[in-house]
């Protein structure tokens, strides 16, 4: 865990876990928290949540939107549904003001930046990991204290879930620090990696489905609260109606805070990103691309439709374009081979011969490759790679043909060495990541 550090304030002190009765030094009880001391839980959070209010218009404004629920012991932290926030009393009252106001910071953002709604065909225990890394660095950028054991993934910082997500090792030994319940599967996969239910819950389960109306005991002392059970995941329609509420409640707390001249930072940056409309990189391409398409209109063969006038024909001339591919490592075989499939599609349509590079610091040995218009665009066996990234190669093989290229489109993250000089052909960037490009057309591909 060298690589990923978790976040540490030296001036926090553990609470005292012991209790001396006599000489005996006795365990501090398990037992579970009365209703007066749930009480004092909520009020804490009640009160983290009116400080940010204060400090924090346009965070407290949306922690706001989200009914505070203390939760059974499925919950072993804090969850949401993208309708309220659930949190086990006990795991909140081991918690400082400052921790205890990054948790709820922490599930309003998931929310807001509606990542119940985004993540589409990906794993879902992965994008779990990849919103909390997406949002934790960014609150601790911005002054807020996490609990200890909370790993800071600060390479990740100041990029979105979709952009994390292809970085993420398959196999990191990692738990997200709460639950997603909003999830399709969200019910089925918590108890596998969510920290949801596990065997020695499903026991407490059992236990509780066996008292009548899951009635607190008369034993305890002035009883404990009613506690929530698990929500169930959310249907395809309420996923839509809630991305959209949450749209209007991010513009809305957004307006607030500016009004109240306290947005700035990288939360205004993160709204200004959300509240534009969002563009798939697959139609920003396919828009470029027909930009290019040499269609017009000739009178040296008229169209054969019949009538007195003699109308022109349509007439297509084919376009060069030169494809490159990073292959430095930084781009998985799947964001290949979506990039291929999509850029074949868009050849079919604008006749396009395309020529395929691949190059990390040097052009692989086996590049470049042909395909003509009527040719179907295949990704090779294997393109190397591996190592360093440099751009210019690609720029220096271009300058030397006989055949001038209509258009190049890079796909990197872009991170590399750029040519000094911009080339005299349009240069279209793909890029995975958060780097700029010094010229050309940028598209991001998350």
């Amino acid at each position: 865990m060298d690589k990923y550090p978790t976040w540490k304030d030296n001036k926090l002190q553990a609470d005292e876990q012991v209790r001396v009765v006599g000489e005996d030094i006795v365990q501090k009880e398990e037992d579970e928290l009365t209703q007066t001391e749930i009480e004092a839980v909520e009020a804490r959070l009640t009160k983290a949540r009116t400080q940010l209010i204060l400090d924090k218009p346009f965070l407290g404004n949306l922690v706001l939107r989200l009914p505070l629920i203390a939760a059974d012991s499925w919950c072993k932290t804090s969850a949401t549904d993208a309708k309220s926030f659930y949190y086990n009393p006990k795991f909140i009252d081991s918690l400082n003001n400052h921790q205890i106001k990054f948790i709820l910071i922490h599930e309003a953002l998931h929310c807001a930046l509606t990542h119940f709604a985004r993540r589409g065909n990906r794993t879902k225990h992965k994008w779990d990991l990849a919103c909390d890394f997406a949002i934790n660095p960014l609150l601790v950028k911005e002054g807020f204290h996490p609990p200890i054991d909370v790993p800071i993934f600060r390479q990740y910082e100041g990029m979105i879930a979709e952009e994390i997500y292809p970085m993420i090792d398959d196999n990191l030994d990692q738990e997200p620090m709460d639950q997603h319940l909003y999830d399709d599967h969200a019910n089925d996969e918590s108890k596998e990696s969510d920290g949801g239910m596990r065997e020695d819950q499903l026991q407490q389960e059992q236990e509780q489905e066996t008292k009548p109306n899951n009635k607190p005991s008369d034993s305890n002392r002035d009883g404990p609260s009613q506690l929530a059970q698990q929500p169930p995941a959310l249907q395809p329609d309420e996923v839509d109606m809630l991305a959209t509420q949450w749209q209007k409640n991010l513009a809305s707390s957004a307006q607030l805070a500016q009004q109240a001249g306290k947005l700035d930072g990288e939360f205004a940056k993160l709204i200004d990103f959300f509240l534009q409309p969002q563009v798939s990189w697959q139609s920003l391409l396919a828009q470029y691309m027909s930009t290019f398409a040499r269609d017009d209109f000739t009178y040296s063969r008229p169209s054969r439709r019949p009538g007195e006038a003699i109308l022109p024909s349509l007439k297509s001339h084919q376009i060069n374009i030169t494809v490159a591919i990073d292959t430095s490592g930084s781009i998985s075989q799947e964001e290949i081979n979506e990039f291929v499939s999509e850029i074949n599609a868009i050849k079919a349509n604008i006749r396009a011969g395309i020529t395929l590079i691949a190059c990390d610091d040097k052009l692989s040995s086996e590049s470049p490759w042909r395909f003509e218009a009527w040719d179907e665009l295949q990704f090779p066996a294997s393109l190397g790679g591996g190592k360093g990234t440099n751009f210019n190669p690609v720029f220096d093989y271009i300058n030397t043909q006989d055949m001038p290229s209509d258009v190049l489109i890079y796909f990197t993250d872009a991170k590399g060495k750029f040519p000094e000089y911009e080339p005299n052909y349009p240069v279209l960037w793909l890029i995975k990541g958060k780097e700029m490009v010094p010229w050309g057309s940028r598209i991001q591909l998350n």
